[in-house]
C-alpha cells in the first residue's frame, strides 16, 4: 500500500509540473495539491484499518464516477471492458453476430436480426429465447450480460441454443461472429416520384460518404424536386460528419461550427471544405426531442444559412464538445472540452452543468437569458434550448393501451405469430392490417394480460390522496366514487376507440419480419404527418422561400 500511496503521490507532482510550469504555486495549484493529498492519504488510512478487505478496483471505479457525476452526464470514464461499446459509437462498428435483443421474463430474447449479418444468416428470428450461449445458462442474465458474451472477434465461433415458439425442443445454433457495420443511412427513396428521403440515424465514421451516396442516388430521378433529411431520435456523434453532411448543400467556405473551450486550442472554427453536390435543391429538416449534438449542428447550420426548413419538435440541446482522452492501463475518459456555435452564433445548449440548485441539479438555462441571434435572411433565432423549428408539430400521444401493449410485448409476440402463419406479404409500403386481421389481433389478446392506468384516473388517484390529506375527501366521497365510475376505462372499448393507432403498431411490426429496419422506415413515411407536411412544403415554392425570408432574385449558397 506505500507504494499506492507513493504512486499516487508522484502522479500529482507530475501532473502539477505539467499543469503550472511557472515557479509560483497558484492558488489552484495548491487546492489539487491538498486535495488529492487528502485523499492519497485516507485511502491509505482506509486501507490499513478497514475491518474487511478493500476491493480496490471497484472502490477507486467508484470514486472516479462519483467524481465525474459532479459534473456533466458527459464526462465518463471508460473502463478497458467498456472501450469496445465507445469504439463502436464512433465507428458503427463491431465484432458480433448482429441483432437487437431484449429481456423478457428470466431470459433474453432476439428482438431482431440485421438485415444481412451472421445472426439472420444462421437463422435466427424475432422472439428467439436465448437460453444458453455455449453451453452455459443465461436464465436470469442481464440483456448487457448476454450482450457481452455475443460480442467477440470476428470470426470466432459460438453456439446459441434457442427455444422457438412453436417448438418443444431447443435449436442449437452456430454462429460465425462477423465485423458487424451499422449504416448511418437507415434508408433513402424517393416518395410520390419527386421527393427524395434520407433517414440518418448516427453520425459515426464515413455518415458523410453514405448521406452523398443516397442522395446521388436520388438525383439520378430527373423528376426530383426536393429533399426530406430526417434526423429525428438522431443522437448524434462526430462534429466533423456534421460538417461533412453540411457541406453537401452549402457552398465551400461556410463556417457550419466553431468550438470555445478552456484553453485557446480549444477554440476553433470549422468550415466547409468541398464544393457541394447541390445549392438549389429545396430542404426540409424533420427533429424531434431526440435530435441532438451533431443532429443539432446539421439542423440548425441549415436553419442558420436559410438553407432548409425545419420541421418537427423542440430538439434535445446539447452544445457540447467531447473528447476522448487516453489514461493509463487501457482506459480513458470522455471530457467535456468546450461548447460550439452554429453560424449565428448561438450555442443551442439548454442545461448550464456550471450552476446547480439547493438541491444541487444543474439548472434549466431561463428564458430570462435567451439571447436572439438572427439567420442570413435576418430571421429572428434564440439560444438557450435547442433548435426551434420552424415548423413546430406536436408529437403523436400514444395511448395508454398502445404503451401497455408494446411493453408487454404483446404487439412484438403478435408479429411473430403472423410471420409464422404467412410465408409472404405485400411489399412494405403496400401492406395495410385489414379489418379481419385486427379482429384476429383483438381475439388473440383474449387472455393476455395487459392491464393498464390512464393519465386521467391516474390524476384522480392523485387528487383524491390530496383531499384526504387535506381532510377534505370525507365530504366529497360521492364525486370521487362517481368519477372513478365514469373514468374506469375499458379495454374492449379502448381497443375499438384506438384502433388506428393499435394498427400502425402491428403494421410496422409485422413488416419488420420480412423486411427488417427498411420496411419499419417504408412504413413510417406513409402515415407520418411531419413527413406529409414536408412534402407539402417542398412542393410550394413561394410559402419554402417565404419562411426561409428569400427572394427569388437572392443569390443562392
Amino acid at each position: 500500500m506505500k507504494i499506492l500511496y507513493k504512486f499516487i503521490l508522484l502522479l500529482l507532482l507530475v501532473s502539477l509540473i505539467s499543469e503550472e510550469p511557472t515557479a509560483q504555486v497558484t492558488s489552484s495549484s495548491f487546492e489539487i495539491s491538498k486535495n488529492l493529498d487528502i485523499f492519497a492519504t485516507m485511502y491509505k488510512e482506509l486501507n490499513n484499518n478497514y475491518v474487511d478487505e478493500l476491493q480496490h478496483g471497484e472502490l477507486i471505479k467508484t470514486g472516479i464516477e462519483a467524481m465525474l457525476d459532479k459534473l456533466d452526464p458527459y464526462t465518463v470514464y471508460i473502463s478497458e471492458a467498456d472501450i469496445e461499446d465507445y469504439t463502436f459509437m464512433t465507428t458503427g462498428q463491431y465484432g458480433g453476430i448482429g441483432a437487437l435483443i431484449h429481456k423478457q421474463g428470466d431470459y433474453v430474447i432476439v428482438s431482431e436480426p440485421y438485415e444481412g449479418s451472421p445472426a439472420q444468416k444462421s437463422g435466427l428470428i424475432p422472439g428467439d429465447k436465448i437460453i444458453k450461449v455455449n453451453d452455459r445458462t443465461t436464465k436470469g442474465k442481464s440483456v448487457s450480460d448476454v450482450s457481452t458474451v455475443l460480442k467477440g472477434e470476428p470470426g470466432t465461433r459460438l453456439k446459441v441454443e434457442v427455444l422457438r415458439d412453436g417448438n418443444n425442443n431447443p435449436l442449437t445454433i452456430e454462429i460465425q461472429r462477423e465485423k458487424v457495420s451499422i449504416p448511418n443511412v437507415a434508408h433513402s427513396m424517393i416518395l410520390d416520384n419527386e421527393i427524395g428521403y434520407i433517414k440518418l440515424t448516427g453520425f459515426t465514421k464515413n455518415s458523410g460518404k453514405e448521406v452523398k451516396d443516397a442522395f446521388l442516388k436520388l438525383k439520378e430521378n430527373p423528376g426530383l424536386k426536393g429533399l426530406i433529411i430526417d434526423l429525428r431520435d438522431n443522437g448524434g456523434g462526430l462534429m466533423n460528419e456534421a460538417v461533412t453532411i453540411s457541406n453537401l448543400f452549402v457552398k465551400k467556405g461556410e463556417l457550419i461550427v466553431s468550438t470555445k473551450g478552456k484553453t485557446s486550442d480549444r477554440n476553433k472554427s470549422y468550415k466547409t471544405l468541398l464544393q457541394p453536390l447541390d445549392t438549389e435543391i429545396p430542404i426540409t429538416a424533420l427533429v424531434n426531442s431526440n435530435s441532438a449534438s451533431a443532429s443539432e449542428i446539421v439542423a440548425g447550420a441549415l436553419q442558420d444559412l436559410d438553407r432548409a426548413v425545419v420541421i418537427g419538435e423542440r430538439t434535445f440541446g446539447k452544445g457540447l464538445v467531447q473528447n476522448i482522452i487516453p489514461l493509463s492501463y487501457n482506459t480513458q475518459m470522455k471530457v467535456t472540452v468546450a461548447k460550439y456555435y452554429i453560424p449565428s452564433g448561438r450555442c443551442i445548449q439548454s442545461v448550464d452543468y456550471g450552476h446547480k440548485d439547493s438541491t444541487g441539479k444543474a439548472v434549466i438555462i431561463p428564458d430570462s437569458l435567451v439571447n436572439f441571434f438572427k439567420t442570413r435572411s435576418g430571421r429572428p433565432v434564440s439560444d438557450g434550448g435547442g433548435i426551434i423549428p420552424d415548423i413546430l408539430i406536436e408529437p403523436t400521444m400514444i395511448s395508454n393501451i398502445g404503451i401497455s401493449l408494446i411493453t408487454k410485448y404483446l404487439i412484438f409476440d403478435y408479429a411473430n405469430k403472423f410471420k409464422r402463419e404467412h410465408a409472404t406479404i405485400p411489399p412494405a409500403g403496400e401492406f395495410l392490417i385489414t379489418d379481419k386481421m385486427y379482429a384476429d389481433y383483438v381475439e388473440w389478446l383474449h387472455d393476455k394480460d395487459y392491464d393498464y392506468v390512464t393519465r386521467s384516473e391516474r390524476m384522480l388517484s392523485e387528487l383524491k390522496k390530496t383531499a384526504e390529506a387535506e381532510l377534505y375527501y370525507n365530504e366529497l366521497s360521492a364525486e370521487f366514487l362517481q368519477l372513478e365510475s365514469k373514468m374506469m376505462h375499458n379495454k374492449q372499448a379502448d381497443l375499438e376507440k384506438f384502433s388506428e393507432q393499435i394498427k400502425s403498431l402491428l403494421r410496422n411490426e409485422i413488416v419488420a419480419r420480412y423486411y427488417f429496419q427498411k420496411g419499419r422506415v417504408e412504413v413510417g413515411v406513409t402515415e407520418d404527418p411531419e413527413i406529409a407536411k414536408a412534402k407539402e412544403i417542398l412542393r410550394d415554392p413561394t410559402t419554402y422561400r417565404n419562411i426561409l425570408g428569400i427572394n427569388s432574385s437572392d443569390t443562392k449558397l
